[in-house]
């Protein structure tokens, strides 16, 4: 598989809530570099963090479009993420089952056939706003 048909798949599997098939895709020293806060280094902190999205969060992405640069070593990825917030997120806003709809982007790098950085960016103001309506 080149690095498109991976990312993919890793997205195919974060739709389908197979957190095991993305977990499979990703390098073991995974660099995951979030929106807000420092990156988590490793699969540990990775499993970690879908552990605590699915706890908090039912996301369902749309309207993804990729795009890959000539060494098949990166890929972006552009998306809509309908999401639910179905428990409190630390200090973020009260949840109560809130719906929402956020334009979102990732950058993920390649090597040795695994995802081995994964970026990812979204407005924060924009879905505090969302979920507080």
């Amino acid at each position: 598989m080149n690095a498109l048909d991976i990312v993919q798949q890793y997205y195919q599997h974060f739709n389908n809530q197979h957190w095991e098939g993305m977990l499979s895709l990703l390098s073991e020293d995974i660099r995951h570099e979030v929106n807000q806060g420092e990156p988590r280094i490793g699969l540990t902190l990775y499993r970690e963090f879908l552990r605590h999205m699915d706890e908090c969060y039912h996301e369902q992405l749309s309207d993804m479009v990729f795009f890959s640069e000539p060494t098949d070593k990166r890929i972006a990825v552009e998306f809509v993420v309908n999401g639910i917030y179905k428990k409190t997120d630390g200090d973020l806003i009260a949840a109560n089952g809130q719906r929402y709809v956020l334009p979102a982007g990732a950058f993920l790098e390649l090597k040795d056939g695994k995802i081995s950085r994964v970026t990812t960016y979204y407005n924060l103001p924009l879905w505090i706003k969302l979920v507080s309506q």
